[in-house]
């Protein structure tokens, strides 16, 4: 398990990965030789994955996001296809979902003529019976940010009338 100050690390790492070593002593209140070994657990342990660099998908050229729906033939828990679907460059995100249809991706393009592209290895890949693409218009909030300090806040409920409780 992870304690506060495991928390509060990790909020500032997820904040800016280039923040340094001794400025993240100096926000929790420890020596810059314990945060870099507390660091270094996390890391081992898989906690932080890694570092990377968070590219404007516009300003290099990536105009389009779209997420597709995509219905396979196999097996219930077979994630072959998934994985082949997963490598078609333009794919940001493969998710193995419930429901009528087996995986979500979400897809980075540079026009819809790319798309199209993208769609079309889709197609290629054996097992796949069916699409269904949302392509975005505006995108108003996008982060891997994970809201690590809310676990201690409060939410308010709603009682048997809708009303704040």
């Amino acid at each position: 398990m992870i304690d506060k100050i495991d928390k509060k690390i990790l909020t500032i790492v997820q904040d800016n990965g280039r923040t340094s070593n001794a400025e993240i002593a100096r926000q929790v209140g420890m020596a810059p030789s314990a945060v870099l070994e507390r660091m270094r657990k996390l890391e081992r342990k898989g906690i932080i994955k890694g570092f990377e660099a968070v590219l404007r998908p516009k300003d290099v050229g990536f105009t389009l996001t779209a997420f597709t729906f995509v219905r396979v033939e196999e097996s219930v828990g077979a994630m072959d296809t998934g994985k082949a679907l997963a490598r078609v460059p333009g794919v940001l995100e493969m998710h193995y979902t419930a429901g009528q249809d087996s995986y979500l991706a979400k897809v980075r393009a540079r026009d819809t003529e790319h798309l199209q592209h993208i769609l079309q290895q889709f197609g290629a890949i054996p097992g796949v019976r069916d699409t269904r693409t949302t392509v975005v218009l505006t995108t108003l909030k996008e982060t891997r940010v994970l809201p690590l300090d809310a676990e201690e806040q409060e939410y308010p409920t709603e009682n048997a009338q809708g009303a704040k409780a």
